[in-house]
């Protein structure tokens, strides 16, 4: 199971972060990958907190011949398309698109990139909770905890919650 995370929280080419990320949903299916399932898209603030405005997450699984290495330099390539600028750390950003899982594979530092899978994800309600949507049964790769496990683990005051549907 491949599996993407999207989230933008500053307005790009195709309008607000909400319409960004179902763009980039969009281009991430016209290949080299398929999206085979797609999560809602959720809401959730910034982190660390800060002033920016809130982000729009989801979480696709995907399928790709493309290995890991070229699949990751394919979703910086679609980052920069849709405007996202490298700075600091956590920096506002039109588009980040994250590996989450490349078919349970593992590698650490210093293996080259991308560590997977991704080391911060088992602590975000943004990436967990849309995953949940479209991949109930997922356990994480190192630790073997499932992805409702991974869920109820997360802090009490949590904030993450899904957007309406857009309008027809």
């Amino acid at each position: 199971m491949i599996l993407v995370a999207l989230g933008a929280n500053l307005p790009g080419p195709a309008g607000s972060a909400a319409a960004t990320v179902r763009a980039a949903m969009a281009r991430l299916d016209a290949g080299p990958a398929r999206v085979a399932a797609a999560s809602r898209i959720w809401e959730s603030p910034p982190w660390p907190p800060s002033d920016q405005p809130w982000y729009a997450n989801a979480v696709v699984r995907l399928e790709t011949a493309l290995d890991a290495v070229a699949l990751l330099g394919h979703l910086h390539a679609l980052e920069f398309e849709f405007g996202r600028v490298r700075g600091m750390r956590n920096a506002a950003r039109t588009l980040d698109l994250d590996l989450i899982d490349y078919d349970g594979v593992l590698r650490a530092p210093p293996q080259a990139a991308p560590e997977l899978p991704h080391p911060r994800m088992a602590a975000r309600a943004f990436v967990l909770l849309p995953l949940a949507e479209i991949a109930p049964s997922w356990r994480h790769p190192g630790s073997g905890i499932g992805v409702t496990e991974l869920i109820a683990g997360l802090p009490e005051d949590t904030v993450c919650r899904p957007l309406p549907a857009p309008s027809p």
